[in-house]
Parts: C-alpha cells; structure tokens; sequence
C-alpha cells in the first residue's frame, strides 16, 4: 500500500492539466484502435447476469438536498445516455464516451462535485452514483474493466453501508473514465434506469451466466500518518463459484488508498 498525503496544487495547474488529460482523451478516441460500444438494441437480452440498485436521496452531512434533488435530474439525462448499450464480442464500454460533455444545452444542472475531498458544485454534478453502479455490477460479471479510477479522499462517514469501502468508480469528464471490454463469446446489454427513489441497473447477456461471484475485502486499516491525517486502505478481491456453487477461483481485484476528510474515531462521551 502507497503512502498518502494532501496535494496542493495551484488553480493554473489544475485547468491545465485537465485540459492536457482531455485532449490526449479526445486524442485516444478518434485514433486510438479501441472497438468501442455505441449501438443499442431496444430488446433486452434473454438473460439476466446480475442487477442492483442504490438510493437516490441520501441525507449527507453538510450536503444541501437540492444537490442530491438535481443529482436525480442528472442521473435521468446520462441513463438515457447509456441505457440498453450492447457491448458485442471484442467491443469496450467507454462511460463518457457515451454519455458525453454534460452541458447545460443538454438539460444538465449543478450537483455535487467533490473537488480534491471538498464538496462544491457543477454541472452534471452526482453522476458518480451511476459509475459506482455500473462498476459494482460489472464486479459481478464476466466483463472485464480496463479502466477505472478509485476515490482519492474518503469524504462521508460510513452509513448503513452494504458495499465495501473503495468499490466505486469515481468519475470526471473525460479523462476519469470507467472502461469494461467484453472478452468473453457472448453479447452484454446495460440496462440502468429511474424509480421513484432507486438507481437501477442490470447487466443482461444473450446466455445464461455460468459463473457467479462474490466481492469482499480485506486488509482494511486505518492509520495515522507523519502529516497529521488518516489515511484508509483495503483490497478488493472477488470469489468465483460454478453453477454448483463450487468455489472455482478467489481473485484480487484492487486497492484502494484515500485520505480521510473526517475524524475517523467517536468522540469519548461526555459525563455530567
């Protein structure tokens, strides 16, 4: 596991370096040799591989809830974006590449952002919600990810958490990507949509799975760096059963390193 410690980097820095890691994106797009996912099939694929969904309104601390109310709005935008993509034998889901600059031609509105472990705002702001999804279900899947960035500051305390720390996809236009290749035989379908207070989303196949998974993590530690702030740090690591439910492999996936922005200890109580 790496060390970490704050960076401060100046506002030119930044600005310019997005611009430089935008334009090498761009770059890779038009001529790079990737086969890249852009059709839909209207149809959904026989097979269900594997669905889950997550909240949309969540009360965070010192989080307005008009950013989690226009978060929804942008999450129905960019699932439009990306709802019922097929990803064909040797094709690659490229995240933003489907769902493009979010503008606010588009419908976009401001959302949460988390800027360097601080939350601001921006447009098409909460969309790491659907990256977070899509990433976790592909976890659970034959697909392959070739590309994902992990969250470099842990932001919110822990709150009926059900998914391991660090198995999210964080995102930002365009050089943050979440890229999955299909390597396998078979042809995939994305299917993410809205209810009333659920993200939803599947991965659908045109044959039945074969093969199921389970993600866990381990190695979880909090530690007090030399700089005066807390650092967390797991591995992700996937089990894999047969139609028997047989354990036929145990894979590492990732780890994760991010700097804490709460105290990560309860205060003592205090007796009167």
């Amino acid at each position: 596991m790496e060390n970490l410690k704050p960076i401060k980097r100046s506002p030119a820095r930044i600005y310019f370096g997005k611009k430089y890691y935008r334009l090498k994106r761009y770059k890779e797009w038009i001529f790079g040799n990737k086969n890249f996912a852009l059709q839909k099939e209207e149809n959904l694929l026989k097979h269900e591989v594997f669905t889950h969904k997550t909240v949309l309104l969540r009360e965070l601390k010192n989080v307005d809830m008009w950013l989690q109310h226009n978060k929804v709005k942008n999450l129905k935008i960019a699932t439009q974006a990306l709802n019922k993509i097929v990803i064909r034998p040797g094709e690659t889901f490229s995240y933003w590449r489907l769902i493009g600059k979010t503008t606010k031609r588009k419908g976009y509105v401001d959302g949460m952002v988390l800027h360097y472990g601080q939350v601001t705002t921006g447009v098409g702001g909460g969309l790491c919600q659907l990256s977070n999804l899509i990433y976790w279900m592909t976890l659970h899947s034959p697909l392959t990810v070739t590309e994902r960035y992990r969250h470099s500051y842990d932001v919110f305390p822990d709150s009926n958490r059900k998914q391991p720390f660090g198995s999210g996809a964080t995102c930002s236009y365009n050089y943050l990507d979440l890229q999955i290749k299909n390597e396998t035989k078979n042809t995939y379908q994305l299917v993410v949509y809205l209810t009333d207070t659920h993200l939803v989303g599947e991965w659908r196949s045109d044959s039945p799975t074969i093969k199921t998974y389970e993600v866990y993590e381990a190695a979880h530690r909090i530690s007090l760096e030399y700089w005066g702030g807390y650092v967390r740090q797991n591995r992700i690591h996937r089990k894999i059963f047969n139609k028997e439910m047989q354990l036929i492999g145990d894979e590492f996936v990732t780890e994760n390193n991010a700097i804490m922005m709460y105290e990560p200890l309860l205060a003592e109580p205090v007796i009167v």
